[in-house]
Parts: C-alpha cells; structure tokens; sequence
C-alpha cells in the first residue's frame, strides 16, 4: 500500500490513508498523546449529573477588594488545603512550575517565582515562551470555570471548599496560552472547545473528571458537546 494522495472519493482516501498506517488522513484528527479514550470519556459522561441549563443564581462575584464579595478566596491563594497549599508559594506559581518545562526561578524564592519557561498549551499544541515581561502569554485557566460552578451548584458551598476548588492544581487548573484562555473565558464545553481539535478528547476529559469529582452538573447541551468529542477519541 503506498501512502499519499490518491484522487478517489474522500471516503477511499481516509481508508487507504489509515489502513497503510500513513498517518492521519486529511480531515481525521488522531487525539494528543495522553488523551483519554473514548471509553473513559464515556465513562465519566455517565457519572455525570445532566441538567437542562445553567442556572443564573446572583451573587457571583471573583474580585477581593474592598466591598467585593471575594466568593471564591483571593486570587491564587496558598490558603488551601489541597497539593501546595501552605507551602509559602502562591498557586500561580506552582501552576507554572509544574505545567512548564526549562523553568528558571527568580533567586532568592526558594524556587517559587517562576521567571521563564516554555509551555506546550494543552488546548492548541503550539510552543509558548513564558517570561515575566510577557506574562500573559501564560495564563492559568480553570478547567471548569468559577462562573459556572457557581452557578451550578458552588453558590451553597462554605468558603473554604470553594476555595479549594479555585486553587485545586491536580484537577481544575492548567498553564495555558494566553489566547486560548481569553477564548474560552467562562464558557463550558457547549460553548468553546480547543482550537486545535486533536486537544478536545484531553479538555472534555478534565472537565468531566472535575464535574464528577466536585458533584457538579452539566447542563444538557455540554453532555451533547462532549459525547460529539467522545466519538473522535481513540
């Protein structure tokens, strides 16, 4: 079998393509290295609680400042009680040391301020180059969104679980490309998905391991988005 272009129905050349073990046929997209199958995925989706929609419950409020509601603790605290809480570094940074590779630490912070690393971005799989006069070319994204755990249920959470919740490094918070996290904002998987699509099975996998984990819902439409991603994992 040989590979290459072959000008016979689209169909034929996706067969011919994968069957020679060519690669990736044009318009099929094989999953990132360490994408969770198909059937994990599923798995998850069925642990999953399914409401209708996202409710609209008022009082969400991020900001810490005088007279804001600070709902979910300040930003990157180390007041938590999950991995690296109270370890005298904020959770920013141990975001960054743990999700970067070739990381340098400002001297002097007993290796916490990371100043510079590369980050492979989870969501697009390009290379991006960190450093603390382009900061935001990295930023920390919550994999399931404040906003919407809020509205799905971590309104009647106490404090401090919200607050785990927010800093949680092991599950809900990834180094990603500043573009990509301005993309997604608040939004859940019915409303934004990885630009690059080889990246969906990992995003939809993290979302639903944090919904399960968390005993938050996903609304009707995010369950459709992501059995539609499901299909395409190996």
């Amino acid at each position: 079998m040989i590979c290459g272009r072959v000008r016979v129905g689209t169909a034929t050349i996706a067969l011919v393509w994968l069957s020679a073990g060519c690669g990736t046929a044009p318009g099929v997209h094989e999953p990132a290295p360490g994408s969770p199958p198909r059937a994990a995925v599923e798995n998850l989706l069925a642990r999953a609680q399914v409401v209708p929609t996202r409710a609209d419950v008022p009082g969400y409020e991020r900001g810490c400042r005088g007279g804001q509601a600070c709902v979910f603790g300040p930003s990157w605290s180390d007041d938590h009680s999950g991995p690296g809480g109270h370890d005298g570094c904020d959770t920013r940074n141990n975001v960054l040391a743990t999700d970067l590779t070739r990381v340098a630490f400002r001297d002097g912070t007993r290796d916490c301020v990371v100043v510079s690393g590369t980050l492979a971005d989870p969501y697009s799989g390009r290379p991006v180059e960190f450093s603390k006069q382009n900061a935001n070319a990295v930023q920390i994204d919550h994999v399931y969104p404040l906003a919407a755990a809020w509205d799905m249920g971590a309104s009647a959470w106490p404090i401090e679980r919200r607050r785990d919740f927010a800093n949680d490094t092991t599950y809900n918070l990834l180094a990603v490309s500043g573009p990509e996290n301005q993309a997604k904002r608040d939004s859940t998987p019915s409303g934004w998905l990885p630009s690059d699509p080889a990246f969906r099975c990992f995003y939809v996998g993290k979302y639903l391991g944090v919904a399960v984990r968390y005993g938050l819902p996903i609304t009707t439409a995010d369950r459709d988005a992501i059995a539609g991603v499901a299909q395409t994992c190996r």
